[in-house]
């Protein structure tokens, strides 16, 4: 007589001492809780509300009527014969973005604070979920952007292949703003008054307002190592048709990558003390 033996998986958890590598695996077993993070915070935002997704629309427009007023307009800002409004479009919308995603992942652990203590799974999960969360609201910003292009009768070129590139780009940069802004803001609660003053200086530290061939030439490198530059001009290169500006692009991919490394690697070195101190 043969009897039946359930084959039982212990999973055995260990403090971690000093830098430890990302568990790529650990983290794909967990992608259903990622979609349920995901799909919870896309439904808690818009939750109760009257306008619903279409705030995803307007506030980015309204930001776009005033830029277009005062920095086209009146200031006259010169965008290189771009049209201001479709200038500001193509910069507002990726920025938008990046804003907000970068704002909800750096409160993230803090936010999540009630789960941190109660069942393990990684924790790398809280900073990286508003960060494909807020794709919902950009990609449904993107009809504003398709009507200014079609109003312009912008014809985007064969470099559109490379738009995959920068909307990558786009995503790794408040990811690894987020990973060391989350870890940080467990022990220090100034992170996220902080980054609100941040966020206003970061807007005028690429070309969002101006164009980036305003700046001196000699300075043009170490502007250019500012990742939110690459994404700005690589979007604009690519959706205009225009030859695609790899000196701003370059150094901006090689500092993102190297701020998604570090903070991978900060936020799993900090990962151990993060239930204690919360």
């Amino acid at each position: 007589m043969k009897t039946e033996e359930n084959d039982l998986q212990t999973t055995v958890i260990r403090p971690q001492h000093g830098w430890q590598a990302i568990d790529l695996r650990e983290l794909l077993e967990y992608r259903d809780l990622f979609g349920f993070l995901v799909w919870r915070d896309i439904k808690v935002l818009y939750a109760q509300t009257i306008l619903g997704f279409f705030w995803a629309i307007l506030a980015p427009l309204i930001q776009i009527v005033v830029f277009t007023v005062i920095f086209g307009k009146v200031a006259k800002v010169s965008t290189d014969g771009i049209p201001y409004f479709l200038f500001s479009t193509l910069a507002v919308i990726p920025w938008n973005y990046m804003s907000t995603a970068m704002t909800t992942s750096s409160a993230s652990l803090v936010g999540g604070q009630a789960l941190l203590g109660k069942v393990y799974f990684p924790r790398l999960i809280f900073p990286i979920v508003p960060v494909l969360s807020k794709m919902v609201d950009f990609l449904i910003s993107l009809v504003v952007l398709a009507g200014v292009m079609i109003y312009y009768k912008v014809n985007p070129g064969w470099n559109l292949v490379f738009l995959p590139v920068f909307l990558l780009l786009m995503m790794i940069v408040p990811a690894g703003i987020g990973l060391w802004l989350s870890s940080l803001a467990i022990r220090y609660r100034d992170v996220k008054f902080a980054l609100q003053y941040v966020l206003k200086l970061l807007i005028y530290s690429a070309p969002i307002l101006y164009s980036a061939s305003a700046i001196p030439e000699k300075y043009r490198f170490l502007y250019s190592l500012n990742p939110i530059v690459g994404v700005i001009e690589g979007f604009r290169a690519t959706l205009l048709g225009q030859d695609i500006p790899w000196e701003y692009v370059a150094p901006g991919m090689f500092t993102a990558v190297i701020l998604l490394v570090s903070g991978a690697l900060y936020f799993k070195r900090m990962e151990r003390v993060f239930v204690d101190v919360i």
